[in-house]
């Protein structure tokens, strides 16, 4: 039997190996940036297979410019590996989601904890990354690469970047209004094409998660004070506030019978007097940008998630104005928003019966709250992060006795179900947050003789449910479909807590059609919670309009003069 050996393979120059590698690339990994480029409007066949041809050598040019620049024999081989693997996994999740690659998106990939990440290996991407990715990385393992003169390398790298400017030149002089109209009408193509997508937005994510460790933290509200409410009679023991703020996960606000989604989703907030406010936009598409920007100050067309970190955020502010708080998180960690307060994960407050396997469900997150009660006599925040209706596998996040519609989607490749499967698996998880929600506002019901308390609920983002073939979240903003933007929000408190604030709540219900974003919660959260400070700003609080004057002029900070 004759032995398989290395030299059985033909040995290609650096450069010959790298315009092998630009051309796998290319071909292997972009299956749906092709898609998008046969699926324009063409006069005929003809153009539409020769603008595609164009296209090819273009991408081809772009990405061998690169390559061939690298083509030295000592990091080819290795670069190599590491492009073919990262494609494969990158390709698999953009073609089975429908996703796009930005910033935010490689974010979210990097900040993505084990579990989320376990429930994304699934049978198709083993498949998929056996045969796109090791089989191709072996090969390209195997190929010897010639020993080339620095002098003859030179050359051959002087003449790839000739001919590869000449080639995208030739395109762009050529086609140009085929181009430009393209780019103007599909901004996601550059998000598409794989690898320069993930190396482009990895490198920019990357850059901005080193900073300096001597930067400089930003502290805003310094001045911040808790203040008793004016509207209390001369002689009555004020009661402390509580607050429940419940940060909802993946959540989609037109799957909410509040906001007249068809089926019953929300049976027991309806029995609860809450409002639902229905025209409310997230700050971002995924947890790693919309959790910090919905507590900053700097709201979404200023967020920076870099500058974000060394800025103070709202709960910082409250803090300052000595309210105690408490971040319970049972989703994959608060992001840096509850790093300088109290904060717990699930090992400190689940129990075995609050977990089918490794699934812990977030009722769990009101256990022994009596102990956060019990810490002092100020007022209090407590912050709840659901794991609520992340995906892919919807069906793990609610118990056997919340699974109403069936049958429903088992498996994490969502492609794999019908649309009816996903829906259902997915309205019982806002179901189940239905439940949720009204069991918090039962807790604080029966905290009332000592505190004036309220519950606020906002969810980070939406979902796509294969709409238009697009599933999950973390698309970029513009390109965004309106699912993974349009969030719920529902409030709910105690007649304590409105008549201590003045808060009219006839006047809250003419406004729960009014078009809010995630830029109005430090606002609002610092005016419910009497918190005096220069950095609130009343116009930005949803509830200032609805607060009787007296209450409201309250908020604003006294000035060193008018102190003087």
């Amino acid at each position: 039997m004759t032995r398989f050996r290395l030299s059985a393979l033909p040995a290609l120059s650096p450069l010959t190996y790298s315009a092998l590698l630009t051309l796998t690339l290319a071909l292997l990994y972009n299956g749906p940036l092709w898609q998008l480029i046969l699926d324009q409007s063409y006069p005929s066949d003809l153009k539409r297979w020769g603008f595609t041809l164009a296209f090819f050598s273009f991408i081809y040019a772009v990405l061998q410019l690169f390559m061939g620049t690298l083509s030295w024999r000592q990091i080819i081989k290795p670069l190599a590996i590491f492009l073919i693997l990262s494609s494969s996994s990158i390709s698999y999740l953009m073609q089975s989601y429908g996703i796009v690659i930005d910033k935010g998106m490689v974010q979210n990939l990097f900040q993505t904890d084990v579990a989320e990440a376990g429930e994304l290996l699934s049978s198709g991407l083993i498949l998929h990354f056996l045969l796109t990715g090791l089989a191709p990385a072996l090969v390209f393992t195997l190929i010897p690469i010639k020993k080339v003169t620095p002098v003859r390398m030179l050359a051959l790298q002087s003449a790839n970047l000739f001919a590869c400017l000449a080639l995208i030149g030739l395109n762009a002089g050529l086609l140009y209004k085929d181009y430009s109209s393209l780019f103007r009408n599909h901004r996601e193509v550059r998000n598409l094409a794989v690898p320069s997508n993930f190396l482009y937005y990895g490198g920019r994510y990357l850059a901005g998660a080193y900073d300096p460790e001597d930067r400089t933290f930003e502290v805003l509200g310094s001045d911040a004070r808790h203040i008793s409410s004016p509207l209390l009679q001369v002689g009555t023991t004020p009661k402390s506030d509580l607050m429940v703020v419940v940060v909802g996960e993946t959540a989609r606000a037109d799957h909410f019978s509040l906001n007249g989604y068809s089926r019953d989703t929300n049976p027991e907030l309806e029995q609860r007097n809450v409002i639902s406010f229905t025209q409310v936009e997230s700050c971002g598409t995924a947890t790693a940008v919309s959790l910090p920007c919905m507590f900053s100050f700097l709201g979404r067309d200023r967020f920076d998630d870099s500058k974000a970190l060394f800025q103070s955020n709202v709960l910082d502010v409250m803090s300052s104005a000595k309210i105690d708080a408490l971040w319970r998180d049972n989703n994959s960690g608060c992001k840096g928003v509850c790093e300088r307060i109290p904060s717990e994960e699930p090992k400190q407050f689940v129990t075995a019966a609050d977990c089918k396997g490794d699934e812990c469900f977030d009722q769990a997150m009101l256990n022994n709250l009596d102990q956060f009660l019990a810490s002092g006599n100020g007022p209090k925040i407590l912050l709840l992060h659901q794991k609520g209706s992340h995906g892919p596998a919807y069906y793990k996040r609610v118990p056997d006795s919340f699974q109403r519609y069936t049958p429903v989607c088992e498996s994490s490749e969502l492609q794999t179900c019908s649309a009816d499967d996903i829906v259902n698996a997915y309205d019982n998880t806002i179901l189940y947050t239905d439940h949720f929600l009204a069991s918090v506002i039962d807790y604080l019901k029966t905290k009332q003789a000592n505190y004036n308390t309220a519950m606020l609920y906002m969810s980070d983002h939406g979902e796509s449910l294969g709409e238009n073939n697009v599933y999950l979240h973390g698309m970029p903003w513009l390109l965004a479909p309106d699912a993974q933007k349009h969030v719920p929000m529902v409030f709910w408190s105690s007649e304590g807590f409105r008549s201590s604030r003045g808060i009219d709540q006839t006047c809250l219900q003419n406004l729960k059609d009014k078009a809010v974003s995630q830029d109005n919660l430090p606002h609002s959260l610092l005016g419910l919670m009497q918190v005096s400070t220069s950095v609130y700003q009343p116009e930005l609080d949803l509830f200032a309009s609805c607060r009787q004057s007296e209450s409201q002029l309250a908020l604003q900070p006294v000035s060193a003069d008018q102190a003087g």
